[in-house]
């Protein structure tokens, strides 16, 4: 199957006896019984595949495992707790022994916590470049190097980066690249394609999309050839004692990246998506193409609106003239680029809190992707930790408001909006920048 629309329906799953569910069923266990003790050893020095206990995997899980693995392009993929979690399993598995990794001064502002602090306790150090400068990043490059890391959109600003240029300078110097790609989906764009070797996503956000419940995914294109260079990566590519003294590429092949992040750091710190959670997710993949062409087409037209609004400095959404991604947009990026954007007010910082709490419809939430409206306000919320410097190099202002179109009418969106900014006084605006 090579369409989106019947790949997110019927990928990964097929009915069985006795009973032939059409849904998908929630197999609410923590354990499974074994034939024999022989099939037991076997699974557990996984020389066999199956289900052992279901922190490391199970059957509902595998459904959604393998339908995102099939949307993205993938060889396959891990269900996660959490967004924050599968980022932090898919950048462990390569930097984990105290690597070095080179990453966009654009992230979502949890991201930049787990790089700058928590990894830095593990002794994991990080460079931050411009998603927009390629040479940047080459110039970054290390000895110890061993992932770059970015969104395909970026939080809150919806910059795109120029994936291809970034992947090629990558793999020259044989380090690969993983893509958080929570904002686009793949029924948007598919980073697989452009370059990245892993995709992570927050599935919290659109792909289960009523904001509901929590979870991620790791997908590998399993493209990076590991074993081209063992002594850069000897947890993948050398023997180890914990797989009976093979090599996990020897083992495993291309799949010896999510072997290692599913065995090892999945296994250990525990991180796992909980049955009933895939299953909402397997729903909201069965209807992703359709929420996100809504989302699309609405955000289009708000932004548009907000962009010939007085009291709104600057629209950050690629659709709008002068943004600075129009180009890898119109190029990468023909069915848009999704519904989380931000804006400027053309006031000072004081006039943000009366904006935000005059707002009725958009709700205040620290969240995106939901089937409701949502509004932030990214320096003081979700990217509040970060420096002053920080949140200048990400683009972010005081005066920045990030919103999160839902599926409600436009122009009741709109009216929203207006009621809102109404309340910026005239006195405060500080004129406009285009």
């Amino acid at each position: 199957m090579n369409h989106h629309a019947t790949e997110q329906i019927h990928a990964g799953y097929e009915p069985e006896a006795p009973y032939w569910p059409v849904a998908v069923p929630i197999h609410q266990t923590a354990a499974y019984r074994f034939p024999d003790h022989a099939t037991a050893a076997s699974m557990f020095r996984l020389e066999i595949p199956g289900f052992t206990y279901s922190r490391t995997g199970n059957p509902t899980v595998a459904v959604f495992e393998n339908r995102l693995a099939a949307l993205e392009g993938g060889i396959g993929a891990i269900g996660t707790a959490t967004g924050q979690a599968a980022v932090a399993l898919s950048l462990l598995t390569l930097l984990h022994g105290g690597k070095h990794l080179i990453a966009s001064s654009q992230l979502y502002g949890g991201t930049v916590d787990l790089l700058t602090d928590t990894f830095a306790d593990f002794g994991i150090e990080t460079t931050f470049a411009d998603p927009a400068d390629p040479a940047a990043w080459a110039a970054a490059i290390r000895p110890d190097t061993r992932a770059f890391f970015l969104e395909s959109i970026t939080n809150p600003l919806a910059t795109l980066p120029n994936l291809r240029a970034l992947a090629d300078i990558a793999h020259a110097s044989g380090v690969p690249v993983v893509v958080d790609s929570t904002l686009a989906t793949p029924a948007l764009y598919r980073p697989l394609e452009h370059g990245a070797d892993v995709v992570v996503h927050s599935a919290t956000k659109f792909l289960g999309g009523h904001g509901a419940v929590l979870g991620g995914a790791i997908i590998d294109g399993g493209t990076f050839d590991f074993g081209a260079a063992p002594d850069r990566w000897p947890q993948l590519a050398r023997p180890r004692a914990r797989y009976g003294g093979q090599a996990l590429t020897e083992r495993h092949g291309r799949g010896a990246y999510l072997a290692l992040a599913r065995s090892k750091f999945l296994h250990d710190l525990g991180p796992s998506l909980a049955p009933a959670s895939a299953a909402q997710f397997i729903q909201g993949l069965e209807t992703l193409t359709v929420r996100i062409a809504r989302h699309g087409t609405t955000a289009h037209a708000v932004a548009e609106h907000l962009a010939g609004h007085p009291a709104v400095g600057r629209v950050h959404h690629p659709a709008i003239t002068g943004h600075p991604s129009a180009a890898v947009a119109a190029r990468d990026f023909p069915l848009g680029t999704g519904s989380v954007f931000s804006f400027d007010l053309a006031a000072g910082p004081e006039a943000v809190g009366p904006f935000i709490d005059a707002l009725e419809l958009f709700q205040l939430v620290a969240n995106v992707g939901d089937v409701r409206s949502l509004v932030s306000h990214p320096a003081t919320m979700t990217h509040c930790r970060l420096s002053p410097a920080q949140r200048h190099a990400a683009g972010i202002a005081e005066t920045t408001v990030r919103l999160s179109i839902g599926l409600e009418c436009p122009e009741d969106l709109i009216a929203d909006l207006d009621r809102a900014l109404a309340v910026v006084p005239a006195s405060a605006l500080t004129g406009r920048a285009r």
